[in-house]
């Protein structure tokens, strides 16, 4: 199988197209998925279209697949000493601080200025505003990352290392230290909860952590490969046939990240992170196959979305709590919306945010341009 499928030298260094593809459906699902959950009552989140974006696209199809890219992408940059990603890991850890700012922090603020409702907006600031998201674990991993390239760790020990650190994780899930700022800190690494379910832990690193080194390992591997179709046939068919027997099983049985309560899918047991990473390969070979289909013009989109990945993520989040946690609360006294106003709603968000990301990418390049002459 080697020498049909992989080189003994790196061929395989262009743009992945599949990967763009991957991370442009996530980029434009996500304003629907985060509209959902913000404009649906919690019951509701169980059943029909709105349990479709909550659990199901906005849970193994979401963030994995964007954890994943992650690890493709340091292993094809060329930017990739470990000083290179403690750069950038502490980027990204500056960019959620700011993200949280304008999301969490100046709306909060506006919204009880304007309303004086204690309880909707500064109740519950501290936790949203430090608590772990996204953001936070892509930089801590990158940190990671780093430090096992610093100790020239091979991958085989990453990936040990790691299992085990998904299944100590999974065994301390919902640990409560008492103390609320000690709850949001150690949330940053491990799934803490509290009695009253505020604090918001949503990517602890020991549960997540398995899936962006997956895709680093799994990148180094690509780099490699000269036949992708038989690269895909082999390991996305293994991948989707472990999703298609286990994702009925969990959502039948309300079993793992498919149960009730966001912390099912927050805090990822083991088998749950296997389950995501078998769906996220088998999600890239159906893209691979899906791409070659497409007109150019459509994939130089699709590519120019992949690469505004943060500045899309950071734009929808600030038009969301500013649409619907100011504007809609203020205006109807609630943020519940009718599925479709709310599907409606998360849709105009995401053209939005994928055109103010695209000016600002080209202002971007005008002044690097600029800069350069």
């Amino acid at each position: 199988m080697e020498n049909k499928i992989f080189s003994t030298e790196v061929i395989n260094r262009e743009r992945q197209n599949e990967l763009d593809f991957a991370k442009a459906m996530m980029l434009f699902f996500l304003a629907l998925i985060h509209c959902t959950i913000a404009c649906t009552p919690e019951p509701q989140l169980a059943y029909g279209i709105p349990y479709l974006f909550d659990t199901i696209i906005g849970g193994p199809f979401s963030a994995p697949m964007y954890m994943f890219a992650m690890g493709i992408g340091m292993a094809y940059t060329s930017h990739n000493s470990p000083h290179d990603f403690f750069r950038r890991g502490i980027k990204i850890e500056i960019f959620g601080c700011i993200l949280n700012i304008c999301r969490f922090l100046i709306p909060s603020l506006v919204g009880y200025w304007i309303t004086n409702d204690y309880s909707q907006y500064i109740s519950p600031l501290l936790y949203r505003f430090f608590g772990n998201d996204i953001m936070q674990f892509a930089g801590l991993a990158i940190l990671v990352v780093a430090l096992f390239i610093k100790l020239r760790m091979p991958d085989w020990l990453m990936l040990i290392i790691c299992l085990g650190m998904s299944l100590a994780g999974t065994c301390w899930n919902g640990t409560d230290v008492g103390n609320p700022l000690g709850n949001i800190f150690l949330g940053y690494i491990i799934g803490t909860e509290d009695a009253a379910g505020r604090v918001l832990s949503d990517f602890p690193l020991m549960n997540w952590l398995i899936i962006p080194v997956s895709g680093y390992i799994f990148g180094k591997k690509l780099l490699y490969v000269k036949n992708k179709a038989g690269f895909y046939r082999i390991f996305s068919s293994t991948g989707l046939l472990i999703v298609i027997v286990y994702f009925p099983i969990g959502i039948i049985n309300g079993f793992g990240m498919f149960g009730e309560g966001e912390n099912c899918y927050y805090h990822l047991i083991t088998l749950d992170a296997i389950a995501c990473l078998a769906l996220t390969i088998g999600m890239l070979g159906i893209y691979f196959v899906l791409v070659k289909y497409l007109p150019k013009k459509i994939m130089a989109c699709v590519g120019e979305i992949s690469r505004n990945i943060n500045v899309i993520y950071c734009v929808h989040w600030v038009i969301i709590s500013i649409s619907v946690n100011v504007i809609l609360y203020i205006m109807r006294g609630t943020q519940t919306l009718p599925v479709p106003l709310t599907l409606a709603l998360g849709t105009g968000i995401s053209v939005i945010s994928i055109v103010i990301a695209h000016f600002w990418s080209s202002k971007r390049e005008k002044q690097m341009f600029r800069g350069h002459k």
